[in-house]
């Protein structure tokens, strides 16, 4: 099916498995990398809601409403950010799959080229939904600047 077999007598073969072998490991170092910008964000959210709970503990009825309101955007935030992490987990899960198929199976096998078709198919599916997550959690971010920034210019623009 691919134009090669996986005779252990054959180095070419086995170079060519290898070659193949690099495009998921390019996809898998992608990866990680994206699980890192999800960490690094998970984090930034981790920090303000520890900031926003101390707030809330000597804030005003009024101010502790709008934190509590706050608090529950960051949850749905962190919640689309976790979405994200377990698609590009089960990703670089995939990932692993198609490439131990490739070294243990014979691609001349039928059902093994499928299996390493539909976990590298299936691989990039995920890699795609985590990065449509990351990209909703960013753009709820950009909301919540947003409002924050609307906030703020009432209160100046409001006179006392």
């Amino acid at each position: 099916m691919f134009g090669f077999s996986l005779s252990a007598t054959e180095p070419d073969s086995i170079a060519h498995i290898i070659q193949v072998a690099l495009a998921p490991a390019f996809l898998l170092s992608a990866l990680a990398t994206l699980l890192n910008v999800f960490s690094t964000r998970l984090g930034r959210i981790s920090d303000k809601v520890d900031s926003l709970s101390a707030q809330a503990t000597r804030a005003t009825d009024a101010e502790a409403d709008r934190l509590a309101r706050h608090l529950t955007f960051l949850r749905r935030r962190s919640f689309v950010l976790d979405v994200a992490v377990v698609l590009a987990s089960l990703a670089g899960g995939l990932i692993g799959l198609a490439v131990l198929t490739l070294f243990v199976g014979a691609l001349r096998d039928a059902a093994t080229a499928s299996v390493l078709f539909a976990c590298f198919g299936a691989a990039l599916v995920c890699t795609v939904a985590a990065i449509a997550a990351f990209m909703t959690e960013i753009l709820m971010a950009g909301r919540g600047v947003r409002d924050a920034v609307d906030r703020q210019q009432d209160q100046v623009s409001t006179p006392r």
